[in-house]
Parts: structure tokens; sequence; C-alpha cells
């Protein structure tokens, strides 16, 4: 299976095992202050992240009158949280002044045509609740921008429905998130592994939306090859919120950014190749040495040769065609031997 690559950015194409993306999810972490928000946007680049998002609900839009009546102060939550179509926009233009891609999670056909119409963010984020949701899959599929996709929730099933919509509505810039929809998962509820199941399954990017806590899982995620890696970002774990505790804050993101690409920059080339450094090499390796002085004239035995450093000379494979050679001249003892040494 030919893997793909997607551009999601104008400067920034992601690939299984390339430079990871690493997404700073801000969510509903401004607290509905839009002036935290740009702190937090501020405070993303200045940590390293490629690119802030955020999640584009409304009260009416995303949840039932049931989840909330009866319940004044999760009301009250949810109202103090939702931003306004405004709101994000000015969101959006603080991001292009500092020079930090934006994009954000839609729940209605309405958000969608917001972001990519008004907004023309540069991917669509569409949160794992939604991975079922085919009808609105393809609606996001038909606008023809690149999509992020959380498969937390879902069955391999499902997930392959969801792909098969996406194509069928004509787009395969796509880039498939593993996820454990849980706030946090404990370690052994990762399964970090599932990633390679969704490489073995489809062509398309994979990376990894973490729900941990701390930043240990997501360079793993990055070890293992992940195109794109989001996590939740605050400007303090303790702040009163939904996702505060479980996101990283600047030192972290920071930590993140920077050990993700040495991770990255490890990982290297599959192929097994030649050293740059050939001197290096020639001085590790080894050479036939004498291990004894060798008079004129003598035939070569393998007593006579030992090997050791540098490997400046015949390389120890050459042993069967030196032994039974005779000595060209006297032949000092603990010296690498030379072609001007035998007959």
């Amino acid at each position: 299976m030919q893997r793909l690559t997607v551009p999601l950015t104008p400067t920034r194409t992601v690939a299984d095992y390339g430079e990871p993306f690493i997404i700073a999810e801000i969510g509903a972490n401004h607290n509905g202050d839009i002036e935290f928000a740009k702190e937090l946007i501020r405070l993303a680049k200045e940590s390293g992240a490629d690119a802030v998002k955020f999640q584009t609900w409304t009260k009416t839009g995303l949840f039932a009158r049931e989840v909330y009546e009866g319940n004044p102060d999760l009301e009250a939550q949810i109202d103090q949280y939702a931003l306004s179509f405004d709101d994000f926009a000015a969101l959006k233009a603080y991001a292009d002044e500092i020079g930090i891609p934006w994009a954000a999670t839609p729940f209605t056909e309405a958000e969608v045509d917001f972001l990519v119409h008004e907004l023309d963010v540069p991917f669509i984020k569409v949160a794992s609740m939604d991975l079922n949701n085919y009808p609105f899959l393809a609606y996001i599929a038909s606008k023809g921008k690149p999509m992020v996709v959380s498969t937390g929730l879902s069955t391999l099933a499902e997930i392959d429905r969801a792909v098969r919509v996406i194509e069928e509505a004509g787009n395969r810039q796509l880039v498939l998130l593993h996820c454990v929809s849980l706030y946090p998962p404990r370690d052994d509820q990762v399964h970090l592994r599932q990633m390679d199941t969704l490489r073995a399954n489809y062509p398309y990017p994979v990376g990894f939306s973490d729900h941990t806590v701390g930043v240990s899982i997501p360079l793993a995620a990055i070890a293992r090859g992940a195109a794109v890696i989001e996590k939740h970002f605050t400007k303090a774990k303790d702040l009163p919120g939904w996702d505060h505790a479980i996101s990283a804050d600047p030192e972290e993101m920071a930590f993140l950014t920077r050990e993700g690409r040495r991770v990255w920059q490890a990982l290297g080339d599959p192929r097994i190749l030649p050293p740059e450094d050939e001197a290096k090499k020639r001085a590790f390796r080894r050479s036939i040495v004498t291990a004894r002085a060798i008079p004129k004239g003598t035939v070569i035995t393998r007593e006579m040769l030992t090997l050791k450093r540098p490997g400046t000379g015949f390389p120890p494979a050459a042993l069967p065609y030196i032994v039974g050679r005779r000595a060209a001249r006297d032949i000092p003892a603990d010296v690498v031997l030379r072609p001007e040494d035998l007959l």
C-alpha cells in the first residue's frame, strides 16, 4: 500500500515518520475569555506548537436541552465557555498576526461553512464523537479541506465506513488520529500499537490525539511514527474548567515540541547504509595485524596473525587469502599488515 502525504498548511505536509505536526488543542480552555484565548495562542506559539485548535460548539448546536435542563451550574458553565463566530474570527486574525496556523473542530454544518468560507482554515478537525456521523463527514469532506479525524469510541468497521464516506465525497486529504476518549486514560488503556493497525488498513498518515497526563505518551507516539500529535493546552493545570488538568502547560508543550523533534530526527533511515564518517568507521573497525615478527620469505600461518584496530588494513574477511602467502620483507610484530608486505 502506497503511503499518502497530506498538506495541512501551506508550508507543512505531514507523513508517517515525517516531522511531527504538533497541534496545541486549546478547545474550551479559554473558559469563555477571548483575551485569555489570545494569551493561550501566544503561549502555544512560544512553546513551539505548529498550530492551535479551538472548538466552535454552541449550547444549542451541540447539546440537547435535557443535558443541562435542571442543572443550572452546568448550563451556566456552557453559556460561559461558548464563544461567538465574531470571537472566533478575532482569534483567527490574532493567530494570523503572530504567525501560527489556526484551526477548529466544528459540530454543525453552519460552523463548517463559517470555518471554510469565512475563516478559510487550513484544515478541519473532526472529533471522535462525530466519526459515525456519516452525513456530517460527507458534508465536511465535500468542502475539499484536509481533514484530521479522531477515531476514539470507534470500531474498525465504523472507521472503515467513515473513510469510505470521506473518499466517496472526493476527499483524500485525510489524517487519522488514534485516540482514547477517556480523560485521562490509564497508560495500559492507550494502545499505541493501534496506530499500526490504522496504517495497515489505510494509506493515510496516522497520528495520535492525546488525553494522558504529561507528555511521555505522545513522545512514544512520535517514536512510532506519528504524523500529527494533538495535545490539550492550558496556561495552568489548576485552572477551573473541563480539560485543564489533563492539558500540557507551556513548559510541557515546549518539552514535547523540542524533544519530539529530537525523537523524530533520531528515527533516521530504516535502510542500513554505509556510515557518513568513513574515517570513524576505519578507526573503529579491525584489521589483520602481525601477532609476532615474521622474517622475509616465511610462509604466513594463522597463528602469526591477530585482529586489532584500526580498520585501515586488510579486513578480517581477508584472513583466508593472507594465510599461505609469503612475507615479502621482514615484518615487525604488532603492525597492520599491508599489501607490500606480501608476495
